[in-house]
């Protein structure tokens, strides 16, 4: 008789098949840097791809030549996100093309993220751009937590409104965490050193720390500076992914050493 074919393998969700090898040392204290608003400024976009350290690198949908500029931040050995458009608060924010905005229905915003997600490939989840508001919407929250599970996808929530209830994606079997420190919230070199100085303490007290920041030229030259530096005092620079499992408690794919 014919011998039965084995049971195939069970393909790994998105969020761990995209993910980068992580260089992880035993203990010692890990930061994840998160770029966001990169692929509009092609300039400053490819200066943080030459960082020299993974970092991950949230992409705006609505940016031109997306699959060309992701798959070079892969090769490059940067993770990738999504940075989804979400309504803020305030008339005045304008969070740009396909915002996912409640008021438009549940239709329209699940439209609005099928369009997001189908800009470029190879990236582990999403993080929001903006979306004060709309991530304090258990019903929109709700909306992007059956749209990232059913795709196999992280959400790292940028933590734009104190009232998010963007956790509750977790509730849905999403892999979810949330940035510690924005890097960048004035456009100083003091301001992204005291910064990095903050987001050294949280991982130092925590064991890990997720930091965002922005591809602008005081923030790339700050960064450049301090990754030597940081991990000369023994932090560990690693991919977004590597201290989502490290929260979760789950070992991260070891990175292999030349």
């Amino acid at each position: 008789p014919p011998v039965p074919a084995p049971p195939a393998t069970e393909e790994l969700p998105a969020w761990r098949r995209y993910a980068v090898a992580a260089d992880t040392t035993a203990g010692a204290p890990m930061i994840a840097i998160v770029l966001d608003d990169l692929g509009i400024d092609t300039r400053r976009s490819n200066r943080a791809v030459a960082l020299p350290a993974p970092m991950t690198l949230a992409y705006l949908p609505y940016a031109d030549g997306l699959e060309a500029q992701t798959a070079a931040a892969r090769r490059a050995g940067h993770e990738l996100l999504v940075h989804i458009p979400m309504q803020p608060h305030g008339e005045d924010a304008d969070p740009g093309p396909n915002a996912l905005d409640m008021r438009l229905g549940a239709i329209e915003v699940l439209s609005r993220l099928d369009w997001d997600l189908a800009r470029f490939s190879g990236y582990v989840g999403i993080n929001n751009h903006m979306g004060s508001l709309f991530t304090e919407s258990e019903d929109g929250m709700r909306l992007v937590a059956e749209g990232l599970r059913d795709r196999g996808l992280m959400f790292l929530d940028s933590l734009t409104s104190p009232k998010s209830v963007a956790k509750t994606t977790a509730s849905f079997g999403v892999p979810t965490t949330t940035r510690d420190v924005f890097l960048d919230n004035t456009d100083t070199a003091a301001e992204v050193e005291m910064r990095l100085a903050q987001t050294e303490r949280v991982a130092a007290k925590n064991g890990t720390a997720i930091a965002i920041g922005h591809p602008r030229d005081a923030t790339l030259n700050v960064l450049e500076a301090w990754i030597p530096k940081a991990r000369a005092a023994g932090y560990v620079l690693v991919p977004l992914t590597a201290v989502l499992n490290a929260r979760r408690g789950i070992a991260s794919q070891q990175a292999s050493r030349p």
